[in-house]
């Protein structure tokens, strides 16, 4: 029963983060040319913290449902 719910919360995981909104464009965050911003104080706003919330959510419950999966087997 939990490796189904694993199952499920990753494909959401993976769904709910191809939605995300790239921070670079394109390929210069490949190549290089481009200026990555990792450190940029950049406002989430609207659909995109809605969005940014539930990554984080589906994230910490992957990686709980983990722990508890390694520890009961």
């Amino acid at each position: 029963m939990l490796r189904v719910i694993l199952l499920v919360v990753a494909i959401l995981l993976i769904l709910i983060s191809l939605l995300q909104g790239g921070k670079s464009e394109g390929l210069s965050a490949f190549t290089g040319s481009g200026d990555l911003g990792l450190f940029q104080n950049v406002k989430e706003r609207g659909p995109e913290k809605v969005i940014s919330y539930i990554t984080m959510a589906l994230g910490i419950i992957f990686f709980i449902l983990v722990i508890i999966i390694r520890i009961v087997e």
